[in-house]
């Protein structure tokens, strides 16, 4: 990371927008979907970003995570500067540096718990067994160390997200995105994953930004932030 880099990063902050703006064209149409923003997470935090459907929350979440580049303004990210990333390079870096988790699952139904967890190690340079004795960690870490054999139709809902969040920190990313990860869960399953992020924050340090509409969940991060129209709210 340059000198000019980390001034832009700002002591302690993992993650820095200044100024950021995403548009998008529908035909000849600009839709601004991000005006302009401010904002500083700092590295260990737990932070939520709430607001009305449009208000740009999942756009703002995909562009710290590298899924995407901001139209103008800085974004700086564990170290990288997104705007200034090719496809693979931000690719690359992704791997190394964010784990996912989604309202839906996205497990394979044919691969055991274990097997999906596996996944994003498949892209490292390690030996088979080192990847499953990864595996077997993260999956040990949510509880789940004695489902490492079961398919995903063997498993409840709860049981499928803490698959999917051994999944996410396999690789010991730095920062955890969480788009609604309790939106598909009843209260007590959402609790309990919800609990496991706090986990993860307070425990092993991660940076965990997350999108949701539950206040419940809400409640649970250190920073509420909220958006409407593309804009924070004061």
């Amino acid at each position: 990371m340059s000198d000019a880099e980390q001034g832009k990063a700002g002591k302690g902050s993992i993650i820095s927008l200044e100024k950021v703006q995403k548009s998008f064209f529908r035909g000849k149409e600009r839709l601004d979907v991000l005006a302009g923003l401010d904002l500083k997470i700092e590295e260990g935090s737990f932070e939520a970003l709430m607001g009305p459907s449009g208000s740009g929350k999942s756009t703002l979440l995909n562009l710290i995570a590298g899924l995407d580049q901001p139209t103008s303004g800085t974004l700086v990210v564990a170290g990288a500067n997104i705007g200034t990333m090719s496809d693979g390079q931000r690719a690359n870096w992704r791997a190394s540096n964010i784990g996912f988790v989604f309202q839906t699952y996205n497990l394979i139904p044919v691969l055991t718990a274990i097997e999906n967890v596996e996944l994003p190690l498949l892209l490292a340079k390690l030996s088979s067994s080192e990847r499953r004795k990864r595996a077997e960690i993260a999956l040990r870490a949510v509880g789940l160390a004695d489902r490492a054999g079961h398919l995903p139709s063997q498993l409840s809902g709860g049981q499928e997200q803490r698959v999917t969040i051994a999944r996410a920190i396999v690789t010991d990313p730095k920062i955890i995105v969480a788009d609604e990860p309790t939106g598909d869960l009843d209260r007590t399953s959402a609790d309990e994953i919800l609990k496991l992020l706090e986990k993860l924050n307070t425990e092993f340090n991660k940076t965990i930004v997350m999108v949701t509409h539950d206040p419940a969940a809400a409640e649970r991060a250190k920073i509420v932030h909220r958006l409407d129209k593309g804009v924070l709210a004061a």
